[in-house]
């Protein structure tokens, strides 16, 4: 970037620092009179790589977060209020892997029942929503990740999720190994429903 910004990209720059959430190229042309901002946005994310903030794309979403290597200089000492169950990183897993997904077919790839309540902590963290219902008999609900899921992850898209062999890799897999190789090997998401799975998922 120039010693001189021009003053679409100090608009730029001012109108994603200064939004509580991340903004699509979409929102941040329209706080700016339309004006095409994509060639802007490249420029700062270019500017900001090395320094101590970088601007970043997550799920087509555009926010400033801080550089990885810093994390651990701003990061307080504070209880944790709610940790994630084993079964809500399963299905938090399922969904990820296997969207859009159903109740039932969730339940399907772990093999057990799924307590509604795994669904609405997944829910209430903003991780997980209601994307619509199967075009199937008793039309269950379905549901996706959250562009607060990439974000939180640090993926700019759902093809940045690491396959088997790198959470291995990474000792990531313990203690739901079993899991995740069920939720990215098992059964599509487009495997056909009993209807008794029909039903279960339809009284939600």
């Amino acid at each position: 970037m120039s010693d001189r910004p021009d003053d679409l990209l100090r608009a730029v720059e001012a109108a994603v620092f200064a939004s509580e959430q991340p903004l699509s190229i979409e929102a941040i042309s329209l706080h700016l009179g339309g004006a095409d901002v994509r060639a802007a946005l490249a420029e700062l994310a270019e500017h900001y790589a090395d320094r101590g903030v970088h601007l970043v794309e997550r799920g087509k979403r555009w926010h400033f977060e801080t550089a990885p290597d810093l994390a651990h200089l701003l990061r307080r000492e504070r209880e944790e209020v709610r940790r994630l169950s084993r079964a809500g990183t399963e299905v938090l897993a399922i969904v990820a892997y296997h969207e859009p997904v159903s109740r039932a077919e969730i339940e399907s790839i772990r093999g057990v029942q799924t307590a509604k309540g795994t669904l609405d902590v997944l829910m209430e963290a903003g991780w997980v929503r209601i994307v619509g219902r199967r075009d199937v008999p008793g039309r269950p609900v379905i549901y996706a990740t959250t562009p607060d899921f990439l974000t939180h992850f640090g993926l700019e898209s759902r093809r940045d999720l690491p396959g088997i062999d790198e959470l291995r890799a990474a000792g990531l897999l313990d203690p739901v190994e079993d899991a995740l190789a069920a939720a990215m090997d098992g059964p599509s998401a487009e495997t056909e429903l009993t209807d008794a799975e029909e039903d279960t998922d339809s009284a939600d």
